[in-house]
């Protein structure tokens, strides 16, 4: 079975034709793609790939209702699109996505794949915020986690290649978003990312951690709730400690100049990674395998040596970099679903 696996970004649209044993027959990724109706650029690409049985679509939220890999249809897509205030940066453009898909190919069923679903095996204690009753109940308030189909392919090819089904596997996808995952028995137990993309690790933009009573005070002080959410997705992060950008990259190359500001971003980037990662494996009870993952976690071997440098008081654990293969994971899901009937 050929799947055709839509990946929508903020600003791209990356496409990948995987057949049998997952092998790329043909892939693209479409720069400052609009979305709306724009169906040219997937038109186009179609024309040249081979011919697909199934289309298989990231969709970041799913919210309480999506917990499995689901065909799309009128029904499921009107519920899609209820979930757009959970995650209005994402959460359009994969709907563009699913539209073009359906417009170009009618008769070919499409599924979409959530980041959420991975982690709806967590308990109760792990995901309820100790908010008013009223509260959670009247706006579904509780940790959702994200990065799903990273975290469920890494810690799957990792417990392959350690020999451990059964591992306690604690997985570092690192990349722009940065979110840890303690995984047993290939379920997730805890992650660091919560109602939003924005709780956890620095990332290269985003915050964050931060204590809500700051962001009350930030609130009274006079800042808008736009400049606020501005600030803490798009100028927060090493781009706001580093006084550089948020590309990791850069801010090593600065630090390694000397750089102040840089120096200290990267002390925060892994102390944080480094006691995230502490917590992840006492929600765990001890820990196997620690993965790397992500465009960070794959290529930055000094940042790998830092953090596990700090780790030293865990019990023995293998340490090991997957590559990000979210296609890979999207395709699994869409053949499993479909082969169900």
């Amino acid at each position: 079975m050929n799947v055709l696996v839509v990946n929508a970004g903020s600003s791209s649209l990356k496409l990948r034709v995987l057949g049998e044993d997952d092998i790329v027959l043909a892939g693209t990724t479409i720069e400052r793609w609009s979305g709306g109706d724009e169906t040219g650029p997937l038109e186009e690409f179609l024309r040249g790939a081979p011919s697909v049985n199934a289309v298989g679509h990231r969709v970041v939220h799913g919210g309480s209702t999506f917990t499995r890999a689901t065909v799309i249809n009128d029904d499921v897509h009107a519920d899609l699109e209820t979930l757009t205030g959970l995650a209005p940066l994402h959460q359009p453009r994969a709907l563009a996505g699913i539209d073009a898909a359906r417009r170009l190919l009618p008769d070919v069923p499409q599924v979409a794949c959530f980041d959420t679903a991975f982690h709806a095996t967590m308990s109760e204690a792990a995901t309820t915020y100790a908010l008013p009753a009223a509260w959670r109940r009247k706006w579904d308030l509780r940790k959702y986690g994200f990065h799903g189909l990273s975290h469920a392919y890494a810690s799957r090819r990792a417990a392959e290649l350690a020999g451990k089904p059964g591992a306690r596997i604690v997985c570092c996808h690192l990349g722009s978003g940065a979110s840890l995952a303690a995984v047993a028995n290939g379920r997730s137990v805890d992650t660091t990312m919560g109602f939003t993309p924005l709780a956890g690790l620095v990332m290269a933009t985003r915050s964050g951690d931060v204590d809500p009573g700051l962001l009350v005070w930030l609130q009274r002080a006079g800042l808008t709730l736009d400049e606020l959410e501005d600030g803490l997705e798009h100028h927060s992060g090493l781009a706001g400690l580093s006084e550089v950008d948020g590309d990791l990259r850069d801010v090593r190359e600065a630090a390694d100049n000397g750089d102040e500001h840089a120096i200290l971003a990267l002390q925060v980037y892994v102390h944080r990674l480094r006691q995230g990662i502490a917590a992840m494996v006492a929600s765990l009870g001890g820990i196997d395998v620690l993965v790397f993952t992500g465009g960070a976690g794959e290529h930055d071997a000094a940042l790998r040596t830092d953090t596990v440098a700090g780790l030293e008081f865990l019990n023995p654990m293998q340490v090991l970099v997957i590559e990000a293969r979210e296609d890979v994971e999207i395709a699994t899901q869409t053949r499993t679903l479909l082969k169900e009937g």
